[in-house]
């Protein structure tokens, strides 16, 4: 818990979206229950937004809310990080769920949504997209959305495309080959693979296997090979990475993978995001340059080289603020804090690297790392981070503001 609390203290967007989903709440009701106000609470402390009163900042009600909700969680036993963010992301979207929805009497624009049903959108399945529900503006920022297209071998028909919510990426582990590091942009690659499904009724066979048999009686339904691929179809405003290193041997006892996963402190997902065209609108010419933190880029070099992306190269031999694939890509996310596990699969201890607290009244995001375990702190640097064995990996996205550059 303490590791966590660490992780998610560092993800600003969190702690924004907290803020103004506490104040939606009813304030006659009693709120020492609700998660997202504990959460806050403990969150704006770690990221130095609000003083504790006390000298230690407790994080015990943490784990009485949790028990109110029904969780069995005890103090002694063996715990996972990665479960225990989802306790929590779930249970913000269950007291979401369960607060009163009273609209109010001037919410002209949520009865104006209402009334004009003429005016959905359809997708190229011709199914009516209704509007989202007011709650969905609600959603917590690690929300993401995944998209699954399945292409029949035979016929080249595309089923209607799926849609699945996630609240963290949970990668497996390729194995590594020879001579070729183990990335991060290489589990991604592996999540979004092309796979074979066998023995799927296939409407477009079975129905020109129909048209071609006079007697169409007796006709069953086809089964052809599927090809299936993921996609990342939204992508949240705070990026939970689970990198899985649980594995089984021959004998069926669980065992720790301890490879070192390379990653960048920036992350590049444009090609991993759903597209509804193949073709990607064109980039600005040479003549704009981008703000980030307040430091000033050029862009107008181009660098089509691939292999310098998401951890498949140090930092220390290319700087991401300067590399002009940073600046053009439209969805850009920076690290903000690691969660390592020591130890083997029945015990063991979590650290965490962070990003140091901001200062006050102050947006950017701080160049200082510490390394946090519990109550022990020390201050580090992204050398340091890049070469830890990552379990969790906490990004936020980065938007850059374009300007015009002056003319001399």
């Amino acid at each position: 818990m303490n590791a966590l609390l660490q992780g998610l203290s560092s993800c600003p967007s969190f702690i924004r979206w907290l803020e103004e989903f506490t104040l939606q709440k009813d304030q006659n009701a009693e709120q020492h229950n609700h998660l997202s106000v504990t959460l806050l609470h403990l969150l704006k402390a770690l990221h130095n937004k609000e003083c504790p009163s006390d000298v230690v900042l407790d994080a015990s009600p943490l784990l009485e809310v949790l028990r109110s909700h029904r969780w069995q969680i005890s103090s002694f036993d063996e715990q996972d990080a990665h479960e225990l963010f989802h306790v929590l992301t779930s249970s913000l979207e269950d007291e979401r769920d369960n607060q009163p929805h009273v609209m109010h009497l001037f919410d002209v624009e949520f009865l104006e949504l209402q009334a004009e049903p003429e005016k959905q959108i359809h997708f190229r399945t011709q199914v009516p997209a209704y509007p989202l529900p007011r709650q969905w503006k609600l959603q917590h920022p690690f929300h993401g959305r995944l998209t699954s297209n399945m292409v029949c071998k035979q016929c080249q028909h595309q089923s209607p495309m799926r849609y699945d919510t996630f609240d963290s990426l949970s990668l497996s582990i390729p194995t590594a080959s020879w001579g070729c590091p183990l990335t991060l942009d290489l589990c991604l690659q592996h999540f979004i693979s092309r796979e074979s499904v066998k023995d799927v009724v296939c409407d477009n066979c079975t129905k020109m296997q129909t048209e071609q048999i006079p007697n169409r009686d007796f006709i069953q339904n086809k089964k052809t090979t599927f090809v299936k691929q993921l996609k990342l179809g939204k992508l949240p405003q705070c990026l939970c990475i689970h990198l899985q290193r649980l594995s089984w041997s021959n004998l069926g006892s669980p065992l720790k993978r301890n490879e070192h996963v390379q990653f960048g402190e920036f992350l590049v997902l444009d090609r991993y995001k759903y597209q509804r065209s193949s073709l990607s609108p064109t980039k600005p010419a040479a003549t704009l340059s981008s703000k980030i933190d307040g430091l000033e880029v050029s862009n107008d070099r181009c660098n089509p080289i691939m292999m310098f992306q998401n951890g498949a190269c140090s930092t220390a031999y290319l700087s991401p603020i300067t590399s002009p694939e940073y600046i053009s890509s439209s969805y850009l996310f920076r690290l903000m804090a690691v969660i390592v596990h020591h130890g083997d699969m029945h015990s063991g201890h979590f650290v965490t690297f962070r990003r140091s607290p901001v200062i006050k009244n102050q947006n950017i995001a701080s160049q200082q790392w510490l390394w946090v375990s519990d109550d022990t702190v020390r201050r580090t640097n992204l050398q340091e981070v890049l070469s830890s064995n990552a379990y969790l990996l906490f990004y936020e996205r980065v938007q850059f503001k374009p300007q015009k550059v002056e003319e001399k």
